[in-house]
Formats: C-alpha cells, sequence, structure tokens
C-alpha cells in the first residue's frame, strides 16, 4: 500500500469487492459445523423463553407467531459491564417471528446467541441510568408493525 493510501479505505475496499467479514448467518453456519470458536459476551443473567401464538404477524397471513420471552431482574454490574458494584435496572422484554422455516431458523440463532451472552448488554441510557438493552440485533418487540428494539 503506497503512502497515499490509508489502511481504512483499504478496509472499505474489501467491503466494496465483497471480502468483508463474514455475515451473521455464514458464522452460525459455522457455528452449527463446529468451526466457530464459542463466544460468550456481557449479558447479564436472564430467561428466554417461547411461545406460538395463533395469529399472524403483517406480511405473514399463513403463519402463526413465535413469540420471544426475555426476562431480566434487576442486579448489581459485575467486572464485565460498564459499572461494577452500581445496580442495573432489569428488562421484560416479548420480541416476534412469524412461525415458518425462517422465522424457526431465526429463533434458533436468537437462543444461541442469548445463551452465549451476546443478544443484550449493560448500558447507560439518556437519563443516566444503568439499563439492560439489546446488544447489536434488531428484535422486533411490536407483533403490528412499529419499532424494533
Amino acid at each position: 500500500m503506497g503512502s497515499g493510501q490509508s489502511s481504512d479505505k483499504f478496509h472499505c475496499n474489501r467491503y466494496l469487492n465483497g471480502q468483508g467479514p463474514p455475515s451473521l448467518v455464514q458464522q452460525a453456519n459455522e457455528g452449527v459445523n463446529g468451526m466457530h470458536r464459542a463466544l460468550n459476551g456481557c449479558q447479564p443473567e436472564g430467561q428466554m423463553t417461547w411461545v406460538i401464538l395463533q395469529r399472524d404477524l403483517p406480511g405473514f397471513p399463513d403463519d402463526n407467531t413465535l413469540q420471544m420471552n426475555y426476562v431480566f431482574l434487576s442486579g448489581i454490574q459485575t467486572e464485565k459491564h460498564p459499572h461494577p458494584g452500581q445496580p442495573y435496572a432489569g428488562l421484560r422484554l416479548c420480541a416476534y417471528l412469524p412461525d415458518n422455516r425462517e422465522g424457526r431458523r431465526v429463533l434458533k440463532l436468537l437462543d444461541k446467541a442469548f445463551n452465549q451472552q451476546l443478544l443484550f448488554s449493560v448500558a447507560t441510557n439518556k437519563d443516566g441510568k444503568d439499563v439492560i438493552t439489546t446488544a447489536s440485533i434488531p428484535l422486533k418487540t411490536q407483533p403490528d408493525g412499529g419499532s424494533k428494539v
């Protein structure tokens, strides 16, 4: 690389040429094939359950709905959180997927991310309080359209 080229530009060119890092789907497939190393994040202790609702989601009129329920009690931050020893607020959250082949595949990936403590994290909100929030995977939190967390 010449002196007139920055490493940032080279990094961007890798993405433009389709040679960036593997997608989440590729990473998950590698995990299924046993090639992906186990990761553990900084998610607090919590519980994930799911149920099937006898209703459809917008855009999926022929499918029932998978409802994932996430429950985190309030607690004290550990060394893997932003402010060890300080409290954080708990969270109760529902998320939705269509109950079809693709939805079941995503549910399996979300379950894997949850068990590896990658789906949620502790962060400081705009009011300055430490709360549990989604890490980097958006979740559909309204069954009739609306916002994603």
